[in-house]
């Protein structure tokens, strides 16, 4: 009985090792787990992805889900101090919430940094010389944007007013306006057209929600494709957006439409796509990934 029970214990022993074995000669036990949690499958970023895989030789699959569910697992795994790899993007209100890092990129898969602008129709100065200036004092660091981006993803109710409680507790907004700024639009309407983005959404309503408040104006929102929003507003029939990457997402659109278009100034500064992992993670680039 001894005998048997001395080897069931090493059997066991034995199983235990093996399962913690990567069977690679590396030993990093991140490489029990070779998924790269993604997003939508048709979101620009997961073709990136794909192509990062391909390029850089991982031997990782690329797990579809959505943008929720992606922030839901890195939760999960930064609680527990978990590996984990994401598609991430910035500006995300997964930044303001935990510590973070892209993977250096020297393929350049997923592109240069980038700068978020804000666009306005031709004749803005001439129609609107108040809403000029303050959108051209309009901008967020990375951690106030991934604040209001949390709040609108966490909150209830429509976005303008979760944007007025935000507005409660954070009153950078206030540098915003214009002298004499007070009921200077006389309910005048003003067309801003957003795309389906987090960080457009939250930018967009916030400043609805300031120009309504505090300057008067009737703001009507109108959300399209990026396509659509552009050739509105070089067409005349909306006024602002505030969510135009460059010089590369949308760069195409600006070369169709900017003679029609005025650049405002940029709104955010370090947009950017690619791989994210946790800071205790101790890897920095995508070439950290390929196994030997």
């Amino acid at each position: 009985m001894k005998k048997l029970l001395a080897l069931l214990l090493s059997l066991t022993f034995v199983f235990a090792v093996a399962a913690c074995d990567t069977t690679d000669d590396n030993d990093e036990p991140w490489f029990i787990d070779n998924e790269i949690v993604g997003i939508d499958p048709g979101a620009g970023i997961m073709e990136a992805t794909n192509t990062a895989i391909e390029e850089y030789g991982l031997d990782m699959t690329l797990e579809a889900s959505s943008g929720p569910i992606m922030v839901t697992e890195l939760s999960q795994a930064i609680a527990n101090e978990e590996w984990i790899v994401v598609t991430g993007w910035e500006p995300h209100y997964k930044f303001a919430d935990y510590d973070l890092k892209f993977l250096e990129d020297p393929k350049g898969i997923f592109g240069d940094v980038e700068q978020i602008h804000t666009v306005a129709r031709n004749g803005v100065h001439d129609d609107f010389p108040e809403l000029v200036e303050f959108f051209e004092n309009f901008f967020f660091d990375s951690e106030t944007l991934g604040s209001l981006m949390g709040a609108m993803n966490e909150g209830e109710g429509d976005n303008i007013d979760i944007a007025r409680d935000w507005m409660a507790d954070n009153d950078l907004y206030l540098d915003w306006l214009p002298e004499g700024y007070e009921n200077v639009g006389d309910g005048e309407t003003v067309a801003i057209d957003y795309v389906n983005w987090a960080e457009g959404i939250a930018m967009t309503y916030l400043a609805a929600a300031i120009l309504e408040d505090y300057m008067g104006y009737d703001v009507d929102l109108t959300m399209a494709d990026p396509g659509i929003v552009f050739s509105a507003i070089a067409q005349g029939d909306a006024d602002f957006f505030l969510d135009a990457w460059l010089p590369v997402t949308h760069q195409s659109f600006m070369e169709t439409y900017g003679d029609d278009i005025e650049d405002l100034g940029l709104n955010f500064d370090g947009a950017r796509i690619g791989l994210v992992v946790p800071t205790y993670v101790d890897i920095d680039s995508i070439e950290d990934l390929v196994r030997d």
